[in-house]
């Protein structure tokens, strides 16, 4: 039988398995949920739910959905102090910052120009 992650990791020098915990904690900073970025600023779902005038359920099913409108999106960033913006990156070009998408248009139902 085959060794486990765990033991695998123990078997490194100390050093390495240091950098190793290092880039894993790196990279799980850089993608969080959003339950765990509210909890990261120390956030309720009560306070949250305040703050957008909904109820707690409906923050539940937020973090719990992968599928959110822009706006939407937008609202709950904002009310932890946030600010949303949208990346687009291309192999072969600079990335670009898209501006405007999820605004007044989202919410009122009709898609953005």
């Amino acid at each position: 039988m085959g060794k486990s992650l765990t033991e695998k990791l123990n078997a490194l020098p100390q050093a390495r398995r240091e950098r190793i915990e290092a880039e894993t904690d790196r990279l799980h900073a850089e993608y969080l949920t959003l339950q765990e970025l509210r909890k990261a600023r120390e956030l309720t779902q009560v306070q949250l739910a305040e703050t957008l005038n909904i109820r707690q359920a409906t923050v539940a099913q937020m973090e719990k959905r992968s599928d959110l409108m822009l706006s939407t999106l937008r609202s709950y960033v904002e009310a932890m102090g946030g600010k949303l913006s949208l990346l687009v990156e291309f192999p072969d070009h600079a990335p670009v910052s898209l501006e405007g998408l999820g605004d007044l248009d989202e919410r009122r139902g009709r898609p953005g120009r």
